[in-house]
């Protein structure tokens, strides 16, 4: 047992709780992975800036597709699983107490992500761009956004270090794609 000096406080145990805890009632729907509501126009939800809740993340943007084909499903879920662990990575968003807001944008021909995150206040004001040799299966690390920038139709950045906005279309036929092999 460690030596806690008489003014120390007592060191804390880890707790479990449950991810279903961070939902909010009205929205456990978002969640379910079934495509319960198809007719929906956009979605919000507001996440803890923690990869614990990474599991509830993918939850909701794979039932934001949920009534698109598996491989539609899995690529919407990838691109949007990797803004938000670059949100929690590289923003404000991933301290403590932080967060992030996800909101997708549905309309007749694919879903539109849009990721914000806390930013960093003392960084240049400029655009993203995708490391060139993200894709090489040997690279370490800048991936996220070179995969972003292959698979999705569309992407982009609002250019603001105090609040970033990334987002990404990614067109039901997965035009544009570099997913779609028939481009």
């Amino acid at each position: 047992m460690p030596f806690n000096a008489p003014n120390d406080p007592p060191a804390l145990g880890e707790v479990t709780v449950p991810l279903a805890s961070f939902i909010r009632p009205h929205y456990r729907h978002y969640f379910s992975g079934r495509p319960e509501r198809p007719n929906y126009r956009a979605r919000r939800y507001d996440f803890a800036g923690t990869p614990t809740v990474m599991p509830l993340v993918r939850a909701f943007l794979d039932t934001c597709a949920a009534e698109h084909e598996p491989d539609y499903r899995y690529l919407f879920t990838l691109l949007g699983s990797e803004l938000c662990n670059n949100a929690i990575r590289h923003s404000r968003s991933g301290q403590p107490g932080g967060s992030y807001i996800l909101n997708i944008q549905r309309d007749r021909h694919g879903l539109r992500l849009t990721c914000r995150d806390r930013g960093q206040p003392s960084g240049p004001d400029q655009h993203l761009t995708p490391d060139p040799d993200g894709l090489d299966l040997n690279a370490k690390s800048g991936r996220g956004l070179a995969m972003v920038d292959a698979f999705a139709s569309d992407w982009g950045d609002n250019g603001r270090a105090s609040f970033r906005n990334v987002w990404f279309y990614l067109a039901y036929d997965l035009a544009g794609s570099r997913w779609n092999s028939s481009n």
